[in-house]
């Protein structure tokens, strides 16, 4: 059973009051001297509580905590804190996220922003080289100090489990120090992210030390272990999270971002390692945000989401009010699926051009209400493609037209972030997304602290990507860049009825979005929903599509109104719980994608 390996590992665990153990690189050990991975199933139906993560420890933790009378704050805590020890790669205590929360006592519900801010420091030039006037390549910006924004996710779960939660932290963070300290079985998408980090990871010492065990990524069986981790985390459960913040794990964050811990041998990189910028002052200053929820409707039914500087909450609410506009059901799925990729690519469009930190409430409203989605739909031309890319419209215009300005750039985001999705038998849900940013972040492991560090920054647009018009995604002073990051609470009536979230990047937006779709519109069940082949639409020429949407008469019916795709292996990894009017829960995941999620309940029926 999985809860049996979570109760052993919440019991082994060193109470927080416990003096912390010396700190120590990795270790792998062969797999027979660790505990069996628990179950992975991508969908669970019953009562009393359910989690959706992409790792079934990660699941088993929320789904202990759920047994044992905790709430889905709880849960969610618990569940990232695991993911920071098996999922390293995508999320941890050294990136940020969005946590999306439905407070069924108050009927109500509520966000929290714990991305990642630029060091006080930053200009709109952070990315531009000196010597050239260029902007850096990417490489070059990301595996470095100047690409790792001030860590935001630590900050959140205390926030989150002091509003909300049952638990203090400190008890949450119990069954991740269990994990780290025991270890986990090593799976094939670890040991394959490893290894496309093979080169960046050899740059650090410290990461070396912890990932490249005799110079080679771990062995799929092999079990992985990190002291450094366990030790971190009982730190902070025991002291606090001021720890991180204002003592000595934010000082050795501080030397790591602006003495990047270089490895004497190193494989060969050919851009100079930068330092960063973030100071004591910056980590102490961190602060988390509560803005209101964007909120969309969407044939009856509240859409909730993220406000800036995620752009995910306005971008797929702009898309469904666009789709609104005509009826999805019962029409042939490729017009169905025309809709869709028109929608995107409209919703992206005024996303670049109006969307980042600091963008007033007053044009996030507008993007989402019914008046603006009308203006744009009627550029939707049943018969054909929008050429693309296609051009922003102005929310802040008089209604009433069809025009739109001249497209400008369209940046990308990094593929490596992690989502989770928790209930509880009380009726509140949460959806919480969070990342390092790329796979593997910055490849910076702090120094005997065991976690990487982010390369958020390079979030930002390195220069001016829309023209003559303001970029509202420049760097600046503890600005956070823009994220499309989308924890989606769908509510009927006040009840929620379907919460979920997904990584994959700027794909983050469509693959919620053609979730919600086929699910809404398209008559699929939610399983059904998850495990149909994707494509997404982010206003660029070809949209990336996967091999088996290319080869379904679908694509072959849209590439003849003028689609063009190209092929993506994999385009998001979906976690979502679906609540039904019996009392019922259906939690789902990804059956096969990222090597297949992890779906439980409290009490399977």
């Amino acid at each position: 059973m999985a809860s049996a390996l979570v109760v052993a590992l919440i019991a082994t665990a060193a109470p927080a009051s416990a003096a912390p153990t010396p700190a120590a690189p990795s270790t792998v050990a062969p797999a027979a001297g660790a505990a069996a991975e628990p179950d992975r199933q991508p969908t669970a139906v019953g009562y009393g509580g359910a989690v959706s993560t992409v790792d079934p420890t990660a699941t088993a933790v929320g789904l202990e905590v759920l047994r044992r009378g905790g709430n889905a704050v709880d849960a969610a805590v618990a569940s990232a804190a695991t993911l920071g020890v098996t999922e390293p790669f995508s999320a941890g205590i050294g990136g940020g996220g969005f946590f999306l929360y439905y407070d069924a006592r108050r009927r109500a519900v509520h966000s929290i922003d714990g991305r990642e801010s630029a060091p006080a420091a930053t200009t709109a030039t952070h990315f531009i080289d000196p010597a050239t006037g260029a902007p850096y390549d990417f490489a070059e910006a990301r595996v470095s100090g100047l690409s790792v924004g001030v860590p935001g996710t630590l900050a959140t779960w205390r926030d989150a489990a002091r509003r909300w939660g049952t638990r203090p932290l400190s008890s949450l963070l119990r069954p991740a120090i269990g994990v780290a300290d025991g270890g986990f079985v090593v799976d094939a998408m670890f040991r394959a992210h490893v290894a496309e980090n093979l080169t960046e990871f050899g740059q650090f010492s410290s990461t070396r030390d912890l990932y490249l065990p005799g110079g080679a990524p771990p062995e799929v069986g092999s079990v992985h272990r990190n002291p450094d981790l366990a030790a971190t985390y009982r730190q902070i459960a025991r002291r606090g999270v001021g720890e991180f913040y204002r003592g000595p794990i934010g000082g050795d964050v501080v030397a790591a971002v602006n003495r990047p811990p270089l490895a004497a041998e190193r494989p060969h990189w050919p851009h100079l390692i930068r330092p960063g910028a973030i100071t004591a002052a910056d980590l102490a200053g961190y602060r988390v945000r509560r803005p209101a929820p964007t909120r969309s409707d969407y044939r009856g039914l509240d859409v909730y989401g993220m406000a800036p500087p995620s752009s995910g909450g306005v971008a797929v609410g702009e898309a469904l009010n666009i789709l609104e506009r005509g009826k999805l059901r019962g029409l042939p799925r490729a017009q169905a699926l025309h809709r869709y990729l028109e929608a995107g690519a409209l919703a992206f469009a005024d996303r670049n051009r109006h969307i980042g930190d600091g963008a007033s409430r007053r044009t996030v409203r507008r993007l989402v209400s019914d008046r603006y989605a009308a203006d744009r739909a009627c550029l939707i031309d049943p018969a054909r493609a929008l050429p693309k890319p296609v051009g922003p419209g102005d929310p802040n215009a008089r209604p009433g037209g069809c025009a739109s300005a001249r497209p400008a750039g369209s940046p990308t985001e990094g593929q490596s972030t992690t989502h989770l999705t928790t209930a509880d038998r009380w009726g509140n849900v949460v959806a919480y997304t969070l990342t390092i940013e790329q796979t593997g972040g910055s490849g910076i492991v702090v120094p005997g602290r065991g976690f990487l560090l982010n390369n958020e920054l390079t979030d930002f647009n390195f220069t001016g990507t829309q023209g003559d018009a303001a970029d509202p995604n420049l760097p600046g002073p503890r600005k956070r860049p823009r994220s499309s990051m989308a924890p989606t609470i769908v509510a009927d009536r006040g009840r929620p009825i379907l919460a979920l979230g997904t990584p994959g990047g700027s794909t983050i937006i469509t693959t919620v979005l053609q979730v919600l779709v086929s699910r809404l519109d398209l008559g699929m069940d939610l399983p059904a929903a998850l495990a149909a082949p994707r494509v997404t639409q982010r206003n660029t020429a070809v949209a990336p599509a996967e091999a088996e949407f290319l080869a379904t008469p679908e694509a072959t019916a849209l590439t003849a109104l003028g689609h063009r795709f190209e092929l993506r292996p994999e385009i998001g990894a979906v976690a979502a719980v679906e609540l039904w009017r019996d009392g019922r829960m259906l939690a789902a995941a990804e059956p096969a994608r990222r090597g297949g999620g992890a779906a439980a309940v409290v009490r399977p029926r």
